[in-house]
């Protein structure tokens, strides 16, 4: 990994840049993270191992006690990956054919995929331009008969309008599954993302604000039943060996990542802060770079705590701008390049462009900057320099 201290020297001057022979530094540094907690997690790894207790072993449990009050819920059952975990909570609650899930087309392919997965079919509404979440003025449209649920979708870390989803869920009767992948931590008029539904999702792969050493998520709940009818579903639906009550899954949360996780979740409160630091130390860049005619930052309405999964930009020349930042060794990701009412596997639902706008145009124009919490301030500075450097050069030639 280069060091911070020689970031800037494919640098001459504002508006000049050197070609790069490759990534300055990563979009996710999950080694930087290793290096600073790599003797706690590998002294949890070698205790598990010594126990040789594999499945659903005593870390599974500590780290449902320990994650559920962080996500104000009293159950957390833990499973095998975050996708499972929205399809499991669709299973708990009998969803399935001839049922519709409202969501948002602008998220991963799980938030829907796991719907259609029950046999029940994926509504799509579209999203707000500015925050990228549900568009709630959707909603009451988007209901029929057949509704059962709504998957609000907290994207990027940012919560989505949960006091007018609750509202118009309430008045009639759908159940809300929250799908807070990306969003360990974030809050809503005070309350934290997962709590305020009938049930959240959480995920804890690798480049997630809390991330595993592979795949993993959790369902968190403040319904005791519900939470059971999980912990059944998640291991084939049997409570006693060789007897099966349902059909259920196999998708335990392995002990070797509960342990892990138990470790980093001493650290996601000073992670999370330090996300929140990166943010705010972009938007001073673009400021100070007069960057803002030319791209929109992420936003962060009042009463909402943001935990930037990812630091969204958006531009009218994404792509473009890309390139550039490419050649010049700044990583960069694009979430998502198409919106999933336009991906083959959602065809027969017959959705067509110009269905969800708002959703297309996103797609067309959000790339995602390294976020992460050891990223340094050398680094946000060469990505800054970088941006402002190629709508100078480009505008001027323009």
């Amino acid at each position: 990994m280069v060091q911070s201290s020689l970031l800037s020297d494919n640098f001459v001057g504002r508006g000049t840049r050197l070609e790069s022979t490759g990534p300055l530094f990563p979009f996710v540094d999950l080694q930087a993270q290793f290096s600073l907690i790599g003797a706690e997690i590998l002294d949890s790894i070698s205790a598990v191992l010594e126990k040789q207790h594999f499945i659903l072993g005593p870390e599974v449990g500590k780290l449902e006690k320990e994650l559920a009050p962080l996500t104000g819920c009293s159950c957390a059952v833990g499973c095998a990956s975050g996708s499972d975990a929205l399809l499991l909570s669709l299973l708990a609650m009998g969803v399935g054919a001839n049922d519709e899930v409202i969501t948002t087309p602008f998220t991963f392919v799980a938030t829907a995929s796991s719907i259609a997965r029950v046999n029940a079919r994926p509504v799509f509404i579209d999203i707000e331009p500015e925050t990228y979440n549900m568009d709630v003025r959707q909603l009451q449209a988007a209901i029929t008969p057949r509704t059962r649920a709504i998957i609000p979708v907290h994207l990027f870390g940012l919560p989505a309008n949960m006091s007018e989803i609750i509202e118009i869920a309430e008045a009639h009767r759908l159940e809300i599954i929250e799908d807070a992948a990306q969003a360990i931590g974030a809050r809503w008029d005070g309350k934290p993302v997962g709590s305020l539904g009938r049930c959240g999702s959480v995920s804890f792969f690798p480049s997630k604000n809390l991330g595993g050493a592979g795949d993993g998520g959790m369902i968190v709940t403040n319904d005791q039943a519900l939470a059971d009818r999980v912990r059944l579903l998640r291991s084939h639906g049997s409570r006693q060996k060789y007897k099966y009550e349902m059909l259920g899954l196999n998708s335990r949360l392995d002990e070797i990542q509960a342990a892990i996780l138990r470790v980093k979740l001493r650290y996601l409160a000073r992670w999370t802060a330090q996300r929140q630091l990166n943010a705010d130390r972009y938007r001073a860049l673009a400021s100070k770079y007069n960057l803002n005619p030319w791209i929109t930052l992420p936003s962060s309405p009042n009463g909402c705590v943001h935990v930037y999964n990812q630091f969204a930009i958006r531009t009218q020349r994404r792509d473009e701008l890309r390139e550039y930042l490419t050649r010049a060794g700044i990583p960069t990701e694009i979430y998502y390049p198409l919106p999933l009412h336009l991906q083959p596997a959602f065809t027969y639902l017959g959705y067509r462009p110009g269905d969800c706008v708002e959703a297309e145009r996103a797609s067309e124009q959000i790339l995602c900057l390294p976020i992460f919490a050891e990223l340094t301030e050398a680094q946000q500075q060469t990505v800054m320099e970088n941006i402002a450097a190629f709508f100078e050069t480009t505008t001027e030639r323009k």
